[in-house]
């Protein structure tokens, strides 16, 4: 059954889609009042309209002006079916600490990854304790975990980016933005690492990790005990790294060839998740593959068709003990071994 939540703003927006930039503040204040009162305050229209003396047919309008002007937004939480008799195959068959497979229901890609980030965050929260240092990458699967985890306060926690950032058009999607997003909802500390992904040359590299502001935050890795990664597709028109520019089509086609399958925290790695020492690797700031392995806790964000080879490299490997995927990519896997 679907519920249905009702969140409302007080803050203006910049640019409404509907054209109601012009709102004054004193009008602006009078919607978020009769939304709060009625969506929050569980108050009928006739209990506001005498309360506050205008018609109830004005309250009517009122709260639909706030809708219009993003005063108050709707938002539709749809239950997270389950598959646990998959969830129970894959963790008997890999070994995994925690699994969560989304069922499916949406064809829609943004809808699924949207739904699988919800699944997500609540796993992502189980693994969090007091005093943990948490690692974060970035990418499509972790922007959408990220926004749906609620605000849980933990005590000492320090959420650290352990690979470089994409420089992205849409920094939602980066490195920094989602250490900052899941340290506010965790209460807690976040060091964000200062350098790009990929640097032109292995000496640019060594200059870059030797300095301070970027060996501190690479030394919490030693430190880190949950690490939250999305696990990369080496498909060349899904890769995240092709589409941002991080990689060329030549360069992508060269990692095909030499076995890739997929990548995790920017490492790619073949079949059975080994992975490959290129060229590439050696111009990439971040965390390396002996850190990422003795992190306690490595959870692996992925759904979806093409990601099935890529979360199965990474299961064979052992890069992560923790899965969370969708029934496309859960079927694929367990379909392939």
């Amino acid at each position: 059954m679907t519920t249905q939540s009702r969140t409302f703003r007080q803050t203006a927006r910049s640019a409404p889609k509907n054209g109601y930039g012009s709102l004054g503040d004193e009008h602006r204040e009078l919607l978020a009042r009769v939304a709060e009162m009625y969506y929050e305050a569980n108050r009928t229209q006739s209990q506001i309209a005498s309360e506050l003396r205008y018609s109830r047919s004005m309250i009517s309008r009122f709260l639909t002006e706030a809708r219009e002007a993003g005063v108050v937004e709707i938002r539709i939480n749809h239950p997270l079916q389950r598959r646990m008799d998959l969830e129970a195959a894959l963790k008997e068959r890999f070994g995994l600490q925690a699994v969560r497979v989304l069922a499916h229901t949406s064809t829609q890609y943004p809808v699924m990854l949207r739904r699988l980030g919800g699944l997500a965050a609540s796993v992502v929260a189980d693994q969090i304790h007091d005093g943990d240092v948490v690692g974060v990458t970035w990418g499509l699967s972790l922007a959408d975990t990220v926004a749906a985890m609620r605000p849980e306060p933990r005590k000492g926690v320090i959420v650290a980016q352990m690979i470089g950032s994409l420089g992205t058009l849409n920094p939602d999607n980066d490195g920094p933005e989602l250490t900052r997003k899941l340290a506010r909802a965790l209460g807690a500390e976040y060091r964000t690492l200062p350098a790009p992904l990929f640097v032109d040359s292995e000496q640019a590299r060594e200059l870059l990790v030797r300095g301070k502001p970027i060996r501190q935050v690479l030394n919490l890795a030693r430190k880190t005990r949950v690490l939250v990664a999305g696990i990369g597709s080496t498909d060349l028109d899904n890769s995240t790294l092709v589409k941002e520019g991080m990689l060329t089509r030549e360069q992508a086609t060269q990692l095909l060839r030499a076995g890739a399958v997929g990548d995790m925290c920017a490492r790619h790695f073949n079949r059975d998740g080994k992975i490959l020492d290129t060229a590439l690797s050696h111009h990439m700031i971040g965390i390396d593959e002996a850190r990422m392995r003795a992190i306690p806790t490595r959870i692996g964000v992925a759904g979806g068709a093409t990601k099935i080879a890529p979360v199965l490299g990474a299961l064979r490997g052992k890069l992560i003990n923790v899965l969370v995927t969708d029934e496309i990519a859960a079927t694929g896997v367990l379909g392939a071994i």
